[in-house]
């Protein structure tokens, strides 16, 4: 039998983590593709996508305390 230490708020934090990573890294792929091709509407999305990031990070800190 499997048995892990670790506590399933464990895991639901590094999943929130990772989804809050992700969501940063989209946001800064989507910056540099608008600065290269000079596309204000992605730089426009980037822009949106960091608070929004952000904000989301600083919620799951509150949680995690």
């Amino acid at each position: 039998m499997f048995f892990c230490p670790v506590s399933k708020a464990y895991y639901e934090r590094k999943r929130r983590e990772a989804k809050c990573l992700a969501n940063e890294a989209i946001g800064n792929v989507k910056q540099g593709v608008g600065k290269v091709t000079d596309n204000d509407k992605l730089r426009a999305e980037a822009k949106a996508q960091k608070p929004e990031s952000e904000a989301q990070q600083a919620k799951d800190d509150d949680r995690d305390a």
